[in-house]
Order: structure tokens, then sequence, then C-alpha cells
């Protein structure tokens, strides 16, 4: 792992898992979206992972016309690191993944590492009644869903938009198998450090959100890598907040959001993506760990600047 003295907390601020019935905060229309983005940069987060949805339904969209009416927002009102999605949302095909960040050639993207089960049935039987009638069938059709991302996927993403646009990657590692899959494109020379590890914890169909595999994950790359990447974790659910506290304590960086979880502390749901900057924050602060700007996550990352976007 490269050893960084700032770490950097990412933000993502939607997503495409959560529906609207699950919580009032999550952003749904761009205007929603760009000012839950902002605030989370002004509370500290460098770095803002986006998801787009359809502002009537909340439906997860990959429509590249309503990514187009939040990132320049975004852009023109604070200095944070626009990452954009390459997973989308359940049910998409590559291409349709693929056609925002194509057209906005971002600075950074996540880049799922693999083909995995993702479910999020098990949501459904939470909640008895539903403000969309999409959201119910949506989140049980999962529980026969295979999230696509092959060789020849991550080749094509690899090629066409890192290679095509400069962007760089957020390497989505949902399991161990995927620190391999990232291993065979890093000995290849196609990936070129520094690259960011995300490693995530608690999605069904991925690895279990147990403290022993934080360390098994890292101890993983660390073989795998030495000292080419930068280690970041995010945690589903209950378990965001103690796994990005552990990761950071170990010398990583650290995701939170609504994407990752609808929650600040036990039963009590986050009023903003925000929230969950300022908490971490405070918890990495009282550890007595400093906070990469925007412009310090662009050095550690090697990103290649916001003048170099397309919005």
């Amino acid at each position: 792992m490269k050893k960084t003295e700032k770490v950097i907390i990412t933000c993502a601020v939607t997503g495409g898992i959560h529906t609207p019935t699950m919580s009032e905060a999550l952003p749904i229309t761009p205007d929603e979206i760009a000012h839950q983005s902002i605030e989370a940069a002004e509370a500290g987060a460098s770095i803002i992972h986006l998801h787009a949805r359809d502002p009537e339904t909340g439906m997860p969209t990959p429509d590249p016309d309503v990514f187009m009416q939040f990132l320049p927002r975004i852009k023109q009102s604070c200095d944070a690191v626009v990452n954009i999605t390459t997973g989308g949302g359940l049910g998409m095909t590559v291409e349709q993944r693929l056609a925002a960040p194509m057209r906005a050639a971002p600075e950074m993207c996540s880049l799922n590492m693999g083909s995995m089960n993702f479910a999020l049935h098990p949501l459904a039987a939470r909640y008895d009644g539903w403000k969309h009638d999409w959201e119910k069938p949506f989140l049980e059709a999962s529980d026969d869903f295979i999230f696509r991302n092959t060789f020849r996927d991550i080749s094509y993403i690899l090629e066409h938009l890192g290679k095509g646009h400069g962007t760089r990657f957020e390497h989505e590692c949902y399991d161990i198998g995927h620190l391999y899959n990232l291993a065979h494109f890093v000995d290849a020379g196609v990936i070129e450090p520094p690259f960011l590890v995300q490693s995530i914890f608690g999605i069904l169909g991925g690895i279990g959100a147990e403290m022993q595999n934080v360390m098994f994950m890292k101890e993983t790359a660390d073989r795998l890598f030495g000292d080419d990447y930068v280690w970041s974790v995010l945690a589903a659910g209950r378990f965001q907040m103690p796994f990005v506290t552990q990761a950071a304590m170990l010398g990583g960086s650290v995701r939170v959001g609504l994407e990752d979880s609808l929650y600040t502390g036990k039963g009590k749901l986050a009023g903003s993506n925000a929230e969950q900057v300022v908490k971490i924050r405070r918890i990495l602060e009282e550890l007595g760990l400093s906070i990469a700007s925007p412009d310090d996550a662009r050095q550690i990352l090697g990103l290649k600047g916001g003048d170099r976007v397309a919005f």
C-alpha cells in the first residue's frame, strides 16, 4: 500500500441500490444530487462518486443528459474530483453504463473488477409501503441478477475510457478474486500505478462484513501490489463507520455516502450525505489523521485535473 500522509474521503451520494421509499434524504433530482454533492465537498469529501436517477421516479438511469444536468454545477461550485459510476444499476448493459462517462470524460470512474451476484432482494422485505411501483420488483428481481464485468468488458473500459479519455479508476473489489483480476491487468501493464483499490464489504454476493476480511483484503493487496496502490474501504449499512474507521487506522482512505448506508448511527437515518462526511471527518481528526484536499487527492492518485474533463 502506498503510504500517504492524508486520508482521502470519497462520498457516494446516491448510488443505484437504495430506493426513494427508504430515506427522504436520498437525493433523486439533478438539483438534489448537485446540492448534496457540493455540501459533501464543503464538509471535507475530496472525491464525489456519482450515479444518476430518473427525476420523476427515482429509478437509476444511465442517461447522459441527466448526468449533464448536475455535473457542470458540481464542477462550478466546488473543486472536488468528480467520479462517475461505470456500474450504473441493475439490468443496464455495458454500453448503457459507459454512455455518461464516455461523454463526460471525468477524472475518475468506478470500475467493478469482476462479474458477481449482486443481491438486494432482502431489502424488499423491510418495507410495507412503497412510493413507486418499480421499487419492490426492482429489489426482488436481484435474486436472479448477475452484475457483468468480464475480462473483455474491463479491457474495453480501460482502453476506451481510460486510455481514450485519460480517466483513472476507483477499482471496486467486492471479493478476493477481484484483487487477482486487477493484478492480471497490472501485471500486463494495462493499469499503471498509483491506482485506487476500493475494498467493499457487506454486499450480498461479495465478501462478508467481517473485520478479519478487512485485514485479509489488505494483506492480499499488499502482497499483489506492494507500494503501487492506494487503499480505501467502504462497507454497507451498519458496517460503514466501524469499517472505514478501521481502514483509516491501518493507513487507508475511506468512502461514505448514502449509496453505501442511509444511517449515521444505530437507528438514526442520515439527514444528508454531508452529515456522514462530517462524522467521519471528526473521527479521523480525533485520531490525529489529516484530511486530503481535492488537490491532494489528485496528486496522490495521479489524476489529469478538473480542467481536462468534458463538462
